[in-house]
């Protein structure tokens, strides 16, 4: 039986994602004049290429486990890298509440599909379109308020508000697809 390469393009734009963490913050942290600009461009390209990889995955047959395992890990380490910067870069109550709330979200989500998973039944916390709509608000979202233009910042406050609010939603659909197997008594 052939085996498929590690490397191949999927995975190499997931891997890539977690490489642009780091570039993110050098970024975000340097004295450029553009680096709101800059910023925002990297986190737009990630967050392409988190639609990207999956798609090619499918369209080219070259799904991997390795990539099943990094590319939601890769989403999340991406968001949750830009939300924290953003809570330096607005110290309010208004962005750390977001932040708080799809910060945990996806730890308490994962921890949840890793012991569906542990038990068998993961596939009744697969991925909904709820889901789907909640990462395009806060990819928007993120990439509006890391690139700081004040024209388009209302968006931005909005669109994370509308993602906080698909965050609890999809939280709650998955939590309540578990729930019989949360309730079971060992």
């Amino acid at each position: 039986m052939a085996t498929r390469s590690l490397w191949n393009i999927p995975n190499i734009l997931t891997v890539s994602r977690v490489a642009l963490i780091p570039v993110l913050l050098v970024v975000a942290y340097s004295p450029l004049i553009w680096r709101h600009e800059i910023a925002a461009v990297i986190f737009a390209v990630a967050a392409i290429t988190d639609w990207f990889d999956g798609y090619l995955a499918r369209t080219l047959n070259q799904g991997s486990a390795f990539g099943r395992f990094l590319d939601p890990v890769a989403d999340k380490l991406m968001v949750a890298a830009a939300l924290i910067l953003l809570v330096e870069w607005h110290s309010h109550v208004l962005m750390v509440i977001p932040a708080i709330v799809i910060i945990s979200r996806e730890i308490t989500i994962s921890a949840l599909r890793e012991w569906m998973a542990e038990i068998g039944k993961r596939a009744q916390v697969a991925v909904s379109s709820i889901g789907k709509w909640k990462t395009a608000a806060q990819m928007v979202s993120i990439t509006v308020l890391l690139l700081d233009w004040e024209i388009f910042n209302a968006l931005g406050w909005v669109l994370l508000y509308v993602a906080v609010v698909l965050t609890l939603w999809s939280m709650c659909v998955y939590l309540l697809a578990a729930w019989p197997s949360l309730r079971e008594v060992d």
